[in-house]
């Protein structure tokens, strides 16, 4: 199924905790909540005034009620960080910390704190509180930040950077635990592995990496040891996500094409290559099942297996 609710280019998509919605969000300043099955648009927020280049769902924490997974935070080009209900558009935050480009948002796993990161013309993470936001601290050791994300347990916050590396640092204070320098050149994408039933100890201690460099890099959180590089792309990685169950990876960027690869090898296992133009965005659903895809103004939806 394609989806084709944007007016414009599509730069962010996101799924809802429990696999029923989709949020996407586009230089048509809109951000779109739509059913992934019918394609069917459900709400438009349209509470930016300018392009949207960063979307994502609140997780299910426990403690939360009927708060869980019910907020959406956005971030645009003009600096500001929306946080809003997402079947309803009610506003509970409008954050003003950055000066320019949010390339990135991410919650923290209770729901508790957002990390924004500024692209060009502010190249800093702010952290800060979702429900009121307050500001906590600003991390400024990186030039661009195009990616960032939060370890499962809450300690730690990763953010990718224009400059070449990956940085995990502590996310109370901010302090550097380690940088990655794996990659030459920018690095556009990163996530942490997820919790999956059955890996034990593994769970969570892993992040995957793209960049202008074409490949897809797994490694150790914790050492910054790497696990696997893949190199199927013939150019930059833009954007990449892991199945939930943590074995496989899919990434795209800008040879049109979203490759799926067994996470602990590097192995290719499927390629999607129904895109026309560079792929901006990519998410994997809860239950595994389904990939969206953006390129252009349309969304694919499609089954990787």
């Amino acid at each position: 199924m394609i989806y084709s609710g944007h007016a414009d280019n599509v730069f962010a998509l996101t799924f809802s905790p429990d696999g029923q919605y989709v949020a996407s969000g586009g230089r048509d300043k809109a951000v779109q909540v739509w059913n992934p099955q019918s394609g069917q648009t459900l709400y438009t927020y349209r509470g930016h005034t300018n392009v949207v280049l960063s979307v994502a769902w609140s997780p299910v924490a426990r403690g939360q009620g009927e708060r869980d997974g019910r907020f959406l935070a956005s971030g645009c080009t003009d600096g500001v960080v929306q946080v809003w209900e997402a079947l309803s558009g009610n506003t509970l935050v409008t954050y003003r910390g950055h000066t320019r480009f949010v390339r990135s948002v991410a919650w923290s796993p209770d729901g508790n704190y957002i990390a924004s990161g500024g692209d060009f013309g502010d190249s800093t993470v702010q952290v800060w509180e979702a429900a009121t936001g307050k500001h906590i601290y600003t991390h400024d050791a990186q030039y661009r930040i195009f990616s960032l994300g939060w370890s499962l347990d809450g300690k730690c916050i990763a953010s990718a950077s224009f400059d070449g590396t990956v940085q995990v640092w502590d996310a109370l204070n901010g302090a550097i635990s380690l940088t990655y320098p794996g990659h030459a050149g920018p690095v556009y994408a990163m996530a942490w592995s997820p919790v999956a039933r059955g890996q034990g100890e593994r769970d969570g201690q892993y992040i995957a990496s793209g960049g202008q460099d074409a490949t897809v890099q797994v490694w150790g959180a914790a050492q910054g040891n790497t696990i696997a590089v893949f190199t199927g792309h013939s150019g930059p990685v833009k954007t990449l996500a892991w199945s939930p169950d943590g074995k496989y990876i899919a990434s795209a960027g800008d040879d049109t094409t979203v490759q799926v690869w067994k996470a602990s090898t590097g192995k290719s296992v499927f390629m999607y290559d129904h895109h026309a133009e560079r792929v901006r965005a990519v998410a994997w659903s809860p239950n595994g099942q389904t990939i969206v895809s953006a390129s252009n103004e349309v969304v694919h939806v499609w089954h990787p297996f």
